[in-house]
């Protein structure tokens, strides 16, 4: 039997990281890599058999990549706190790496709550992305925000999902989307990218367009119609900032 890591990172995530844990307490080997949390996190950590480590922030990619290098096993499964594993999830993982099988990585559908709301449309599900993976085979590739995994040689995908109590409410959103657009303007500026007027009137309503219409937002009635607008305003703020960065240069 193949055993498995889990690897997760926090700071301040004590509304999240007890159900996070528990949904994973089966697994061989839990590494919690924290970053210096304020509040009952790591007091809740402990409650669990977990490894926990505090290091400095050095980026989501980074950190996570620091996670992964602590576990004890070949296969990896890389959460973040806000993340749970349904049982018939944990199954089909156990079945898969057991498996004789040329495969280094999965992807995996994520169910996507807003504030307590399962959002089907807006482009939020299944909304895959590849979490369980051999370690010698992948890493998180390193930039400021919305990280993913590289994965050397073949992968697939899972059949079930994950559950992601991600944003609990418009405020949560907006506190998350000041750092996040952040970060997007800081990647933009590094990679070369300039600021045009184009981008500022064009790209935030044009979020709006595709996630409302042609990504059937409109069926999820209000809360569509919300979460694209809160969207095309992370739109509009990550550009604005892009500016800003230009002219303090």
């Amino acid at each position: 039997m193949n055993k498995i890591s889990v690897a997760i990172i926090t700071k301040n995530e004590e509304a999240n990281i007890r159900a996070c844990l528990e949904s994973v307490r089966w697994a061989d080997d839990l590494v919690v890599v924290d970053s210096g949390s304020t509040d009952q996190t790591l007091t809740i950590c402990r409650e669990y058999p977990a490894r926990i480590f505090v290091e400095e922030w050095k980026g989501f990619a980074r950190q996570k990549n620091s996670a992964i290098a602590k576990t004890h096993h070949e296969w990896v499964l890389s959460l973040d706190a806000d993340e749970r594993i349904p049982l018939k999830l944990k199954e089909e993982i156990e079945n898969e790496i057991n498996q004789d099988r040329p495969c280094n990585g999965y992807f995996i559908a994520r169910k996507n709550f807003f504030a307590g709301r399962w959002i089907r449309h807006c482009g939020w599900f299944p909304d895959y992305n590849l979490r369980l993976f051999r370690k010698s085979r992948g890493r998180f590739q390193e930039r400021a925000v919305h990280e993913r995994v590289q994965i050397e040689g073949q992968t697939e995908r899972l059949q079930n999902f994950l559950i992601h109590e991600t944003y609990h409410s418009v405020g949560d959103f907006l506190q998350r989307m000041d750092r996040y657009s952040t970060l997007a303007a800081r990647e933009m500026d590094q990679e070369g990218k300039q600021f045009r007027i184009f981008d500022l009137l064009f790209r935030p309503p044009f979020t709006f367009f595709q996630m409302y219409l042609i990504r059937l937002g409109f069926l999820e009635g209000y809360w569509g119609f919300l979460l694209s607008g809160l969207y095309s305003f992370y739109t509009f703020a990550k550009y604005s900032k892009l500016r800003e960065l230009k002219e303090r240069k």
